[in-house]
């Protein structure tokens, strides 16, 4: 997501809803990306959370009125407008969505809204009769009609009491939709990519499994990138310590044999299928009802091969159809990978080293190859898994078939 948000100019939009203290960390997190956030407080805003917060974050001044003496150039409304990269209304009440809908500029904030020709992103934080109201929804519908964005909102409890949709959605899930808003190249848009991600669980027992290190960090970075990208993406979702981006339609399994069936029921419709997720090559013959109690011997499991989806998905594609896999390795990395690309009749695959330093599982980078059936093996050096992610998409988008 860094490779996203770093170095460009973000306007943070605060209004009066009583989410408005999340600004705060909405703007750390930013600018934890490598972003240059600007401030703006609404008068009601500025009840609920202090501009020095907000200016201690961002180490820009807040933006509070529009006559303000003296007004310093570089925070005259028009020159933030034509600034700004984005401008993000969060939390954004029912007032300044009406405005926004209706062209009323009657403070600083409402005013640059008209001004600039950035992206708008908002994420609503209000009441779920306020959010559910007529003028609420026409006013979302027009806005949504001129290209603005909206992420959330969540549901769950509200100040007010009362459990409903209207909650200021989780900030991870506002970053992902910055990112998205962010990136002006859409080579996948009118394609579906599906990925598995994460791990599996073979139950053993009622307690105990059989699973592995895979943490979902590729496939979140992958999905992420196809969002991006301007793709439909659907995630196959094991186990994981790192969740699929908001924004993805995520098909939850825990085994490969149900992971197998999730993704062998979606694979004709996909453009482009990533197996992303580190499959269990085996599960226990016998699955016990009952736990299994400890003994004072040794233990001897008995274990079955799982299917190979990505070897599957090979022998089942149509035509036209993009088919990336992954390879985790420990040694010859490059040739076990260029071996696996072949055997199951993959398009493209990224061949990771695993064990030791720089060990890709649990990791923020990866050193991989990137295989084709065209070609030898690629080395792309140890590397980011977002700059991974949009490495083989560019590999992926390439070889789709020309859209009619």
């Amino acid at each position: 997501m860094r490779r996203r948000l770093s170095g460009r100019t973000v306007l943070l939009g605060v209004t009066g809803s009583i989410a408005a203290y999340k600004a705060c960390e909405i703007a750390s997190r930013l600018v934890e990306h490598g972003a240059s956030v600007i401030p703006a407080l609404t008068r009601s805003a500025r009840e609920l959370v202090g501009p020095a917060s907000l200016e201690a974050v961002t180490g820009h001044r807040a933006i509070l009125e529009m006559f303000e003496r003296p007004v310093p150039p570089e925070i005259e409304h028009i020159a933030v407008a034509r600034r700004a990269d984005l401008f993000l209304i969060a939390p954004a009440t029912a007032n300044i969505l009406a405005k926004a809908a209706h062209g009323i500029a009657d403070d600083w904030l409402s005013t640059t809204l008209l001004a600039t020709r950035a992206p708008l992103l908002f994420a609503p934080a209000m009441n779920t009769d306020m959010w559910t109201h007529p003028a609420t929804r026409d006013n979302v519908a027009l806005l949504k009609q001129r290209v603005a964005l909206f992420v959330g909102p969540g549901s769950g409890r509200l100040a007010c009491g009362t459990e409903g949709e209207g909650r200021l959605i989780e900030t991870s899930a506002i970053l992902e939709a910055a990112a998205m808003a962010l990136t002006r190249e859409k080579d996948l848009a009118g394609k579906t990519v599906l990925i598995t991600s994460g791990a599996n669980h073979e139950p053993l027992d009622p307690v105990r499994y059989l699973g592995n290190r895979s943490t979902g960090r590729m496939g979140h970075a992958v999905a992420l990138a196809a969002l991006c990208r301007g793709a439909r993406v659907v995630v196959v979702a094991g186990p994981s310590e790192v969740p699929p981006p908001h924004a993805a339609e995520v098909v939850r399994v825990e085994t490969a044999l149900e992971m197998r069936d999730a993704v062998m029921e979606r694979l004709d419709g996909a453009d482009v299928f990533i197996a992303a997720a580190a499959v269990a090559d085996y599960r226990p013959e016998t699955r016990h009802q009952a736990k299994m109690k400890r003994g004072g011997g040794s233990l001897t499991l008995s274990l079955v091969p799982n299917p190979d989806i990505a070897a599957e998905a090979g022998r089942r594609r149509r035509a036209g159809q993009v088919l990336v896999g992954f390879a985790a390795e420990t040694d010859n990395v490059p040739d076990h990978g260029q071996g696996k690309l072949q055997a199951k009749g993959l398009d493209l695959l990224v061949a990771n080293r695993v064990g030791g330093d720089g060990c890709a599982i649990g990791s923020d980078e990866s050193e991989a190859w990137l295989v084709g059936a065209e070609n030898g093996p690629l080395s792309l050096g140890r590397l980011g898994k977002d700059a991974l992610a949009d490495a083989l998409l560019d590999a992926a988008a390439a070889r789709l078939a020309p859209a009619d």
